[in-house]
């Protein structure tokens, strides 16, 4: 199969409560196989006991208006993101984007960006952001690609004597929506 093949089946849905399972268990196969070396295997764990806990999720879903989408590739669930809204208007926070390293360098995770952006602006965002681990130096280049820029640095303690060590990214929608 060839890369292009594998765009031509790639579908968006909306996650419901009933697809949190399966995202938190998505979730630490990702993290599992991406995060060594740019976090401790003990954060690992930590974070996703944490983050990635039904509740959490559930709570994120109801109560706090974050939107998840799962991305099928050939049928096969093999990523998601969620955006929800800041305290600031017009700005909308990208919580979460996540793809099965097998399938990076395809394409697929700027298609899932770029749903997102879709997403965000439809409810009327002007302004994307982000955070992304210092160390994650794929993942940066990828949004940078995508026309995020760095803002700050922001170290966030996390608990258990873990700190999320990131950078704040930002892409501002032009007032055409492009």
């Amino acid at each position: 199969m060839n890369p292009g093949d594998a765009l031509r089946r790639v579908v968006f849905y909306p996650a419901t409560a009933a697809d949190l399972p399966a995202l938190a268990e998505l979730a630490g196969v990702i993290w599992r196989q991406h995060y060594p070396g740019i976090i401790t295997p003990a954060q690992i764990d930590y974070m996703l006991g944490k983050m990635y806990a039904l509740e959490t999720l559930r709570a994120e879903m109801t109560g706090q208006g974050i939107l998840f989408y799962r991305l099928l590739v050939d049928g096969k669930f093999s990523g998601f993101a969620s955006v929800g809204p800041t305290e600031t208007l017009g700005v909308m926070k990208l919580h979460k984007c996540y793809l099965l390293p097998e399938l990076h360098g395809r394409g697929l995770g700027s298609r899932l960006l770029k749903h997102c952006e879709a997403e965000a602006r439809r409810l009327g965002a002007q302004r994307l952001i982000l955070a992304v681990n210092k160390r994650n130096t794929k993942a940066i280049a990828a949004y940078q690609r995508n026309g995020f820029a760095l803002v700050q640095p922001v170290v966030t303690d996390f608990g258990n004597g873990f700190v999320m060590d990131d950078f704040l990214m930002a892409k501002d929608f032009s007032a055409g929506g492009a």
